[in-house]
């Protein structure tokens, strides 16, 4: 047999020289994803719902609902809102713009990528979808250049017959807008209805009686990366009486408002198809009402509470059994039940409201689409269901901690920030995980590395808080305390990016950094801020004017430009500083910001106002930096990541491999592996082996969202997603490992990072991953891969105490492994769990480890650190006493992989939790008792093992020789006197997890409880543990010498009566 020894390579080496596929330019180094998709992504939460623009209910199903989301993709809910789970994965994702369910067929559902809430963080997609079986599988249907869509529309009584509004690029004008029609389910699109290049359609309805009608209103809208400017003259409204062959434009028609006008919401009644509802942004805007079909108008309504921010809200929707009835969505909605003319504000659990569905048939059924995500009422919207049960945050940022385990921050937009832990000791990650942190929904946060209870985070318009988590406290630490609320950026004295950048030096834990557009540096946590840089910004007049127009001004902050929007300090040189602005300009200091240096890429590289998203000093180069860009906000989707090796005197463009749309907000360098990258798209992750000369895509698991930043940590690789919460990756090793030898390996065992030994427990019930996040593996982390597994192989994969002796076995082929224990007497066997293994406080469950099941390619196996439990018999009913072995204490072990003839060996270590405060003789104490009570239940379990095999020999013995009164009696009595015994070491009377309570436990189940007790923590044995453990032991003892002696004694009166009399019925053994 051959055995090989793989080798961990220390990864302080360059891995250029390694590469193998050459061509004429560069040096290429990249490796089969199967090698490593053993690896993949782990959610962690929050689970508090993110921006959802679209809803909609299904007739005649009271639980069934369905949520586009901003960022997160199509989710699912058959419980009434209870639970929510994702229904697009695996064929799309990201940002969804519009739903819409068939009334004639509900299993049919129609999906437009492409939020229609154009606010700053907006994201685009990338066209229609169509599912005929409710969201089981999908179909791509086209208009892929649509971007962003606003409404979709089924005809009532054919659902091959869809209308589409399609708002269109909002960067640039584009031809693509329109409001778009299929009548074979789309197969193929015609445009019914284009203005021009500049408006799209923002709002359509048929009428709910006669869906020849249709109303749809047009809207001219822009963006770039520092206005928004909804309004102008294409902004109208139009009706067609003939399905949208033609249209009547009735903008002009008596009692509506003159032009400009913004963005127009339209809604009809379902009960009186002559009164209809506009919402309509314009300076002389408001709530207009026709009830004559829409040939005449009058001004009801013109709160400003109904129409202010008109560009992100206004939705209006009659309710289907009132005439008198209608809703208007803003940051409350509004009710009105007398046509408009007055309003109630309500709200739902979150606010800032997008869309609504109502029950045709109920009015009292709805759903709501608002920032948090979609909650369910059933009763007209006095109450609704949470928003506490969806991961779809959006997070712009991520930072860590050094506690243990370590937290994320990040801030949640339209929502506050957040600190999770990575971690815990329970089955999941729930909401007792995670809390508020210091800032706003835009915030970078900056734990303090000298107490990760101080926490400094940045919100809108350059506001910054500093959080004492011990306490409570809060305090402003503003750069400078102007509010500049309402007003551009130009009456700023420091301007700063919604998203400002706040950190701490990496090598002087006093210093803080916070970037408007300059350099801002405190040394003593905010009470006094220092200038070290000169305005680091193009500083263009025309992008720090207020945004907004021609009607309405929005001056949240989101639109502040020319701002320094990244920071980086060289790790291997302080006072090596790196500033990357908003408006495309990188800066370096090498002197701690006494002197600073232009090095922004030229613009062949790098356009003129490309947004400089994330530097990354190389942790193993000095002078070398990886920058990623974008600008997205400008109508150009490529992708811009760098890298320079000569502190920006030259760059070299790093994207090759990444799709040329898929535009780039984060790169990151390993920590351990030089020339291992990470990169966050818009639509997913990348991973290059050869620093950037070629990169592939890293998705794995991964949901396809918006990446919006990366930290490595310890080893794993923490996410920010805009639309799906945090996500982790707990071990990158098997990336470091790799080399070029492994494209014809045809197994490799990778070498486990670091195990901590905590006191993670399983919880009563499986964690339901519908409404909390997956916890990290309660175990060692083993990868291993198999190139090509063939049906006959034989795989076994042996945990070794360093002495050699093998402390667990799994294996794929439990024939020959059974083969191999019975040459090898040595090698101790997991026993099934047959007790409930959650008893016991919620303490000692873990995953049951089963035999393994490996695949092509990448796998994985946890092992939960623990020794085989006590030997089992089949009914064994336990009390608060599940059978798990003991857990190895730190120190060092071994994995053997067997895989057919080739043995591959690594070593790694069980540390344990640096939080536990006791001894390594402490924690071997408690292992080797431990190894002695599981060994007393097992000794305990295998009289009643023997008891039952004498007492299924004396019934054969007894249905055989019915007619021998003086044998049967003879046995009768021998069954009888053991049976007694039996019941001494374990209660037969139990046969169900609560009977314990009413016929108590004996011996086995009280030294199995001692197990159970003396296992809650990492705490050597009570000296009262060890003194029952000794008493118990003797109660034992003295029921196997009985039971020695009645066999004894019985065996062989029996065995002699039989000889005597010539009874050949079975080979008989005591």
């Amino acid at each position: 047999m051959k055995t090989f020894i793989t080798l961990f390579l220390i990864i302080s080496i360059s891995f250029a020289p390694l590469a193998q596929k050459k061509n004429n330019s560069r040096n290429t180094l990249s490796f089969n994803k199967e090698l490593y998709n053993s690896i993949n992504y782990r959610l962690v939460g929050p689970f508090r719902g993110g921006r959802a623009g679209t809803v909609a209910g299904v007739i005649g199903n009271n639980n069934l609902y369905y949520m586009g989301t901003a960022g997160g993709g199509v989710w699912k809910t058959e419980d009434a809102g209870n639970t929510w789970e994702s229904i697009s994965d695996g064929y799309y994702g990201g940002s969804i713009g519009a739903i819409a369910v068939s009334e004639s067929d509900p299993n049919i559902i129609y999906v437009g990528e492409g939020e229609q809430t154009l606010r700053g963080n907006v994201s685009s997609g990338k066209g229609m979808w169509k599912s005929v079986d409710a969201g089981e599988t999908w179909k791509f249907i086209g208009l892929p250049k649509s971007e962003h869509i606003s409404r979709i529309k089924i005809h009532p009584e054919d659902p091959n017959v869809v209308y589409v509004g399609v708002i269109g690029n909002l960067w640039k004008p584009n031809v693509e807008r329109g409001l778009y029609k299929t009548t074979d389910g789309g197969v193929s699109w015609n445009k019914i209805l284009y203005i021009s290049d500049k408006a799209g359609v923002g709002d359509i309805i048929l009428d709910p009686n006669n869906s020849r009608i249709i109303y749809a209103s047009t809207w001219q809208m822009k963006r770039n990366g520092y206005r928004m400017d909804s309004g102008g003259p294409d902004s109208k409204v139009f009706r067609s009486f003939d399905s949208g062959k033609t249209w009547e434009d009735i903008s002009k028609f008596n009692g509506l408002p003159e032009f400009p006008w913004g963005i127009v919401g339209v809604t009809i009644s379902p009960v009186n198809s002559k009164r209809i509802w506009l919402m309509i942004e314009s300076p002389d805007g408001g709530l207009f009402r026709s009830d004559d079909g829409g040939n005449n108008w009058k001004k009801v309504n013109s709160n400003r509470a109904l129409r202010q921010r008109a560009w992100y809200y206004t939705r209006i929707y009659a309710d289907t059994q009132n005439e008198d009835k209608v809703f208007v969505l803003n940051v409350s909605y509004g009710v009105s039940t007398d046509g408009g003319k007055t309003f109630t504000l309500k709200n739902a659990p979150h606010g800032d409201h997008h869309d609504l569905w109502i029950d045709p048939n109920n009015n009292m059924r709805m759903v709501m689409a608002d920032d948090g995500g979609a909650q369910v009422s059933n009763d007209g919207g006095d109450n609704w269901s949470t928003y506490f049960n969806q991961p779809t945050a959006q997070f712009y940022r991520v930072s860590t901690d050094n506690s243990f385990p370590y937290r994320i921050y990040g801030a949640q937009q339209d929502n506050s920030t957040v600190r999770i832990k990575h971690r815990t000791s329970s089955s999941s990650i729930t909401e007792r995980d995670w809390e508020p942190s210091a800032g706003g929904e835009s915030a970078h946060l900056a734990p303090d590395p000298k107490n990760n209870d101080i926490v400094f985070g940045g919100t809108y318009k350059g506001y910054m808080m500093m959080q004492d988590h011990s306490n409570g406290q809060i305090r402003s630490v503003n750069v400078w305390p102007d509010n500049p609320a309402g007003s551009g950026a130009e009456v700023m004295k420091y301007r700063f990016n919604w998203n400002f950048p706040v950190m701490f030096s990496p090598n002087n834990p006093n210093k803080l950094y916070a970037g408007s557009n300059y350099l801002h540096v405190s040394e003593n946590s905010g009470q006094t801020w220092k200038t070290i840089s000169p305005d680091l910004t193009r500083n263009i007049p025309e992008t720090i004017m207020s945004s907004g127009g021609p009607i309405t001004q929005d001056n949240t902050g989101a639109e502040y430009y020319a701002n320094i929007f990244a920071i980086a300090e060289s790790k291997l040189e302080e006072g090596v500083i790196w500033v990357g602005s908003d408006d495309g300009l990188i800066h370096i200091t090498k002197d701690g910001g006494k002197t600073w240096e232009n090095i922004t890429p030229p613009k062949k590289l790098s356009p003129e106002l490309n947004m400089i998203n994330s530097i990354d000093p190389s942790p193993f180069k000095k002078g070398k930096a990886y920058i990623a860009a974008t600008s997205y906000k400008f109508g150009d989707y490529t992708p811009y990541l760098y890298k320079t090796e000569d502190y920006g005197k030259s760059w070299k463009l790093i994207t090759d491999g990444i799709n040329s749309s898929y535009y780039t907000r984060v790169v990151r360098s390993d920590e351990k592996r030089e020339g291992l990258l990470y990169a966050g798209t818009e639509w997913g992750m990348y991973i290059s082996f050869d620093d950037g000369n070629s990169w592939s895509k890293f998705q794995l698991n991964l949901p396809v969202t918006s990446i919006r930043d990366l930290e490595v940590k310890d080893n794993d690789l923490v996410v920010a997603t805009h639309g799906r919460s945090f996500w982790i990756i707990d071990d990158l090793t098997p990336l470091h490992q790799l080399n070029e030898n492994n494209h014809d390996d045809d197994a490799i065992l990778f070498k486990p990072d670091l195990s901590y030994r905590m006191a993670q427990s399983g919880g009563w019930n499986r964690p339901n991953n519908l409404l909390s996040g997956q916890n990290h593996p309660n175990g060692v982390i083993i990868n291993y891969y198999i190139k090509k597994l063939q049906k006959d192989d034989y795989l076994r994969i042996d945990i070794e105490d360093k002495d050699g002796s093998i402390i667990r076995s799994f294996t794929n082929n439990q024939d020959k492994y059974s083969q191999v224990l019975n040459n090898d007497k040595s090698i101790m066997v997991g026993n099934p769990v047959l007790s409930n293994p959650n008893d016991i406080d919620n303490a000692l469950s873990s995953d049951n480890l089963e035999s393994l099941s490996p695949r092509n390619g990448g796998n994985r196996l946890i092992w939960d650190m623990r020794y085989p439990g006590f030997k089992s018999f089949e009914g064994m009913v336990l009390y608060s006493s599940p059978n798990v072995g003991p857990k190895a204490t730190p120190g060092k072990y071994n994995i053997k992989m067997t895989y057919n003839d080739i043995v591959f060996q690594e070593e790694f270590e069980i540390v344990k939790d640096p939080r536990v405060k006791i001894s390594q003789a402490d924690y071997q104490d408690q292992l080797e008792f431990l190894i002695d009570v599981r060994d007393e239940v097992s000794r305990a379990n295998q009289q009643i093992i023997d008891i039952r095999s004498i007492k299924n020999n004396m019934r054969f013995i007894l249905d055989k020789t019915e007619d021998n009164i003086e044998l049967q009696e003879m046995i009768n009595k021998y069954l009888n006197d053991i049976s007694i015994i039996e019941n001494n070491i374990h209660m037969t009377k139990n046969q169900s997890r609560q009977d314990p309570l009413n016929f108590g436990i004996r011996i086995n189940n009280r030294i199995a409880f001692l197990l159970a007790d003396s296992q809650r923590g990492d705490y050597p044995p009570t000296d009262q543990s060890k003194e029952f453990f000794s008493q118990v032991k003797e109660e034992l003892d003295i029921e196997i010498i009985n039971l020695k002696a009645l066999i004894e004694k019985h065996s062989q009166k029996i065995e002699d009566y039989l000889k005597k009399n010539k009874i050949e019925l079975i080979s008989f053994n005591d």
